[in-house]
């Protein structure tokens, strides 16, 4: 049962009261009044309010330089948050700093997200949440993913009329049209944790955000970018002329202070009537209107294929609680991730129980204390030709398990440790596998799906009574569908189905499109604990990523378990790793590195190698013992914008 206790983020000292309900300990609020608590520190050693836009403030924005060098773990000893946006970060910092939970501090930065982040995460969109209850020692994956609408068949992405089988595609593009939206989860899935770990009323939880809107941000600078290079898609939408263009049709840039008083008026209508508010009255009438939208706001009234979205897929949706995906690790660790329809969960573990079978501690980067180092050429090798075997898997046989089931006895099959010992039988130290074959489960008629997946961001919290947030938040690729309405963007998340429901060899395929089923993902919000079980916490991370956040997340997890690196230089630390092809990625975003020698000793191997900049978004915590003392250290992705932020002046 919902509290009705009225508080909101000003008075913060005047918000200590007795829970009744909620996943944070059961008794009276540990409200923080440290006023040094959710700051920076400047050069000069004062503690700077994020958002403040004084001298120090990170949130200042910069021109995007691809690598920021210098950043070092952060330190508290009671709470912390990390996003990758600085006021997304203060907005979950100022929820715990009033005595709030992590699932409170998640919803106040996705509402956050939506604003100043747009081309990563909306309120429309969808999330997996990986979440720790300190109380209980138990670990729920909580599934926020959209879906299909009950009108789509295996033809909705590529035929205007899905019976007809001349019918052309979408247009102007299965992406830019209404066919790509989903119906949103996100919003339904932070209520369902809300009511189950949340200690703060859900009203004051959108405050930030709503200031925010009312009374401007900078711009920062990727979401600058993303206005301009997006700009012609845009266009055809009115809305989103009028939040991120002038009047005279030029984009708004970098720095500049915008508002989005639409955006205002939903979070405020969010915040009274609960996430029902985006699956019934009007603000869902709004999203149903926006995506049958048929022809664009341009002059040339540009044709858009229509969504067959209805009132009543939204207000039929429901948010699922899943069983996270949990395995041992070197019989030290106990790591859990996300379930399907997520597939990135079941290829951590599989990666993770390949890996188990080599000496990966000998392999550690040169030079840590350098932005984590550059990595061995064997731990390169071996993290890459691990995640191969573990995408050939996942191409083959994950999608979503309501509606396809994992082959032979599932889960339990795939992440075998005699399978996963024969898997690993398959790596040759000398030589790369170039690309990997999956699993033989007996004859599975299903087809190989490579369907790319794009833009996402992540957020990982954790509270003063020892609760653990991980979870990544998605609009798919960068401002999603294009269509904008009641101040946010609609995503693009059904282009995560396979287009075509049977491979080039005829065969159906398991991420193929249906009524109400949830696309196939590559997040992987992830925690890890000491022991064999839950309960001595150690780790949470993730990123974003597209299909890549499988390869960010391994080598933030390998970085710290089997290398020793602290939460930011794993953070930092090169990315690198390889899907189920020849090419073998390895980061180039920090060109201070010298990655000569690593990647002639990959070639040597046989791997093709991409050095590409990678625009991972990685966020960690972790506890460790300092001084004497247990305390919470994190990193930020320096390839993004995020801070850490938590007690204390960090």
């Amino acid at each position: 049962m919902r509290k009705k206790i009225l508080w909101t983020m000003a008075p913060l000292a005047a918000a200590v009261f007795l829970a009744s309900c909620g996943g944070g300990g059961g008794g009276r609020l540990m409200v923080d009044n440290d006023p040094n608590s959710c700051t920076v520190r400047s050069s000069g050693g004062a503690p700077v309010v994020v958002g403040s836009g004084v001298s120090g403030d990170p949130a200042a924005p910069e021109a995007a330089s691809g690598y920021r060098l210098g950043l070092t773990a952060k330190y508290s000893s009671k709470y912390m948050a990390v996003a990758n946006t600085p006021l997304a970060t203060k907005a979950g910092c100022d929820v715990l700093k009033a005595g709030g939970t992590a699932v409170d501090a998640a919803i106040a930065m996705q509402a956050v997200l939506g604003l100043v982040e747009p081309q990563s995460s909306t309120i429309a969109g969808s999330a997996f949440m990986v979440y720790y209850d300190a109380k209980t020692k138990k670990v729920t994956a909580y599934d926020g993913r959209e879906t299909a609408p009950a009108a789509a068949t295996n033809y909705y992405l590529v035929r205007q009329n899905q019976a007809d089988a001349s019918s052309p595609a979408p247009v102007p593009s299965a992406r830019r049209s209404g066919r790509s939206i989903g119906v949103p989860g996100v919003m339904r899935m932070l209520d369902l944790a809300h009511k189950e770990h949340g200690m703060l009323p859900w009203v004051g939880l959108f405050d930030y955000g709503i200031k925010l809107s009312t009374d401007g941000f900078q711009i920062p600078g990727r979401l600058g970018a993303a206005i301009a290079s997006n700009a012609s898609s845009l266009a055809l939408d009115a809305n989103a002329m009028a939040t991120y263009f002038h009047a005279d049709g030029t984009p708004r840039v970098t720095g500049e202070t915008m508002t989005n008083l639409p955006y205002a008026k939903t979070l405020k209508t969010l915040a009274a009537q609960g996430a029902d508010a985006l699956h019934t009255g009007d603000i869902a009438k709004a999203i149903v209107a926006k995506a049958a939208q048929a022809v664009g706001d341009d002059p040339a009234k540009t044709p858009i294929t229509p969504s067959l979205m209805t009132l009543s897929d939204l207000a039929n949706y429901k948010a699922k609680k899943r069983e996270a995906v949990c395995t041992g690790y070197r019989g030290t660790y106990y790591v859990c991730t996300m379930a399907p329809p997520s597939s990135g969960g079941i290829a951590i573990a599989q990666s993770l129980g390949i890996l188990g079978q080599f000496n990966l501690g000998q392999y550690g980067p040169s030079n840590p204390a350098n932005e984590g180092g550059i990595p061995s050429v064997m731990g390169v090798h071996l993290v890459s030709e691990a995640e191969r075997l573990a995408y050939a898997d996942r191409d083959k046989y994950v999608a979503d398990t309501d509606f396809v089931p994992l082959p032979a006895q599932g889960l339990a099959s795939l992440l075998s440790p005699d399978y996963l010992k024969q898997r690993a039988g398959l790596i040759n130290l000398d030589k790369s596998m170039g690309t990997a074959a999956p699993g033989d489960f007996g004859p599975v008629p299903q087809g190989v799906d490579k369907t790319p997946e794009n833009g996402t961001t992540h957020l990982s919290v954790v509270d003063a009574y020892g609760n653990v947030v991980s979870m990544t938040t998605t609009v798919e690729s960068s401002m999603g569908s294009f269509h904008m309405v009641e101040g946010f963007l609609l995503t693009n998340q059904l282009t995560d189905f396979s287009a075509s429901p049977v491979d080039s060899s005829g065969q159906l395929v398991a991420n193929r499109i249906a009524p109400g089923k949830r696309p196939r993902s590559t997040m992987a919000p992830t925690l890890v604990f000491k022991g064999n079980a839950p309960g001595d916490f150690v780790m949470a991370t993730g990123s974003p990523g597209g299909g890549a956040i499988i390869q960010y997340v391994m080598k933030t997890l390998v970085g710290a378990l089997d290398w020793g690196l602290d939460a930011q230089q794993a953070t930092s630390l090169v990315n690198f790793g390889a899907s189920n092809s020849p090419t073998t990625g390895v980061d180039g975003s920090n060109t201070t590195l010298d990655l000569t020698a690593l990647v002639a000793g990959l070639k040597a191997k046989g791997h093709t190698v991409n050095t590409a900049a990678q625009s991972s978004g990685v966020a960690t915590i972790m506890r460790v013992t300092r001084d004497g003392k247990p305390q919470l250290q994190g990193g930020a992705d320096p390839r993004r914008e995020g801070i850490v932020l938590g007690d204390g002046s960090l």
